[in-house]
């Protein structure tokens, strides 16, 4: 390779932003329309692998009962309003409200970021000074559009019962251990069509979170990286499994094996309900971990040959700060 190409190399990787990524995709591939959707994808994807490489990630943290079993990927329909999802000796169950339904898809977002404040700030009660503040938080572009669809995802998980019950034996003790909680206990949010207007002291944007999720949260906070929760926040399934491996990879003593199918398998772990037929779901969970290994090229999970089972090693998602 002549020096003048290795130098332009340099250069492409020294760009930041938009003009990073959507410069040398339309550079490159000027017949192909790229959209703005895909090229902050690409330029999430670029920021979350460069901050890896560098091991400086930007430090988020999951509830363990949305990590261990996920949200409804899709919208279920308006008169289911409840929905359960297990783990091994983990059982996850919610309420939707009648008014407001079940959380599901971009929902997710809300109690990663959520827990990720208490943990920063050791603090139940968390506030907002505008709806750009909150977008820029939730990764999410500014705009009315956007802001309404946020509030509807607090209004959905507001209104949600969690129910999180665990099993295990200790000394051929059962020890059984359960705990019914809203994620919040108070939430004022003001809309304005105007994303980027800041309100007074006295009419900031405040959520308390419930003391049963503050104390979830606090007692088992998993560790993620923040960066590539935004970059996945559009594909709640790959966002699911992106952050089911950065636990069970962090856990994991030595190589294991999860069942893909059954009561105890992934399919029963994760939102993705809709994928019944074994066959579809190995060809999207194929999909899926393409997706994760472009923020996490090291993640050792492999389907085996027999296509039963998914084979995974210990490894870190989130790599100790340089």
């Amino acid at each position: 390779m002549s020096s003048g190409a290795i130098s332009e190399m340099n250069g492409d990787r020294r760009r930041t932003g938009l003009e990073h990524a959507g410069s040398i995709l339309q550079d490159r591939f000027a017949e192909f329309h790229v959209s703005r959707r895909r090229l902050r994808q690409a330029e999430s994807i670029q920021l979350v692998r460069d901050r890896r490489n560098a091991a400086n990630q930007q430090l988020g943290f999951a509830s363990r009962p949305f990590v261990l079993c996920g949200l409804p990927v899709r919208c279920p329909p308006r008169s289911t309003l409840v929905y359960e999802r297990r783990n091994g000796l983990f059982t996850l169950q919610i309420t939707g409200h009648p008014d407001f339904g079940l959380p599901f898809g971009q929902d997710r977002l809300v109690p990663i970021f959520l827990a990720t404040l208490a943990v920063r700030q050791q603090s139940q009660t968390i506030r907002f000074r505008s709806a750009a503040e909150m977008l820029d938080t939730f990764g999410m572009a500014k705009g009315g559009k956007e802001y309404r669809r946020l509030v509807a995802a607090f209004e959905r998980i507001f209104g949600a019962t969690i129910f999180f019950g665990t099993e295990s034996t200790r000394k051929q003790v059962r020890v059984i251990q359960r705990s019914r909680f809203n994620f919040l206990s108070e939430a004022q949010i003001w809309y304005s069509r105007d994303p980027t207007q800041v309100f007074s002291a006295g009419s900031e944007n405040v959520i308390v979170l419930s003391d049963e999720f503050y104390k979830e949260v606090i007692a088992h906070p998993i560790p993620a990286d923040i960066e590539a929760v935004k970059a996945f926040g559009s594909a709640p399934a790959v966002l699911d499994l992106f952050m089911w491996l950065t636990y069970r990879c962090f856990t994991a003593k030595s190589e294991e094996r999860i069942p893909l199918f059954g009561d105890f398998g992934l399919t029963a772990q994760l939102g993705s309900v809709e994928y019944s037929r074994p066959r579809r779901f190995r060809a999207m969970l194929e999909q899926w971990m393409a997706q994760v290994r472009t923020v996490w090229p090291e993640c050792p999970a492999q389907i085996c040959a027999d296509g039963h089972y998914l084979r995974l090693s210990p490894a870190k998602a989130v790599l100790p700060t340089a």
